[in-house]
């Protein structure tokens, strides 16, 4: 998966385009991508 990290912000979820797996914008530089909590954990 290319993601061009001026075309994300930090905090910012995003989809995987082959496996719709939804990712968390941790960092910018470098580009970091977390797998995104459920929408029923709580944020920290």
């Amino acid at each position: 998966m290319e993601i061009d990290a001026f075309d994300v912000d930090k905090g910012e979820i995003i989809s995987c385009p082959e496996c719709g797996t939804e990712l968390l914008v941790t960092g910018l530089a470098p580009l970091v991508l977390e797998i995104a909590p459920e929408e029923d954990e709580e944020w920290s």
